[in-house]
């Protein structure tokens, strides 16, 4: 069992629950999956980079990345419908509490300047969401392959009702909040 997730069990659930005076276990926000999303907008020009993307995504996550396809056709963007244009990992479970541990421990330490992640990227129904410039900051990526630096979007979707439960649940698993 992941640290993270005896944690929650052990710590998160009892404070949550004193805290908003939940009549019912049941109730207490929990953390349903993260969805890690990466776009590639040169990857209609050279379909190698979306191996990149699968192959590093695979490594950061310890599952394997799916890629994601064009929905409709851009004729500005040069964009054709069916087109792979990124790759995305939905992670749930034990592997998606370590991959919060790794995130909130390991890898945003590592982000130059780091003063800590937005508060105010709840969407109102207790999601959070969280973009990084680079890849880099895993220790799972060996700098010397990658081709080129790219961000990911992270995607936190959790059972609670509000943005300030999602909060606190996220802030008791370790999310460094700017203050």
């Amino acid at each position: 069992m992941a640290r993270v997730a005896e944690m929650y069990k052990a710590q998160v659930a009892p404070a949550l629950m004193k805290k908003f005076e939940y009549k019912s276990p049941m109730q207490i926000p929990k953390l349903d999956k993260i969805v890690i999303n990466v776009g590639a907008g040169d990857a209609k020009e050279n379909t190698k980079v979306i191996d990149a993307i699968i192959d590093d995504l695979s490594q950061i996550t310890g599952q394997k990345a799916v890629p994601t396809f064009a929905k409709k056709s851009v004729a500005n963007f040069k964009l054709r419908q069916g087109m792979k244009i990124g790759a995305k990992v939905t992670l749930r479970g034990e592997r998606m509490y370590e991959f919060v541990d790794r995130l909130f421990n390991f890898a945003l330490p590592r982000v130059r300047d780091f003063k800590g992640i937005n508060p105010d990227a709840f969407d109102g129904r207790g999601n959070y969401a969280l973009g990084l410039k680079e890849q880099l900051i895993f220790p799972e990526i060996d700098y010397e392959k990658v081709d080129k630096i790219r961000g990911m979007d992270i995607c936190f979707v959790t059972t609670a009702k509000t943005d300030e439960e999602a909060k606190e649940l996220l802030t008791l698993l370790g999310a460094p909040f700017a203050k």
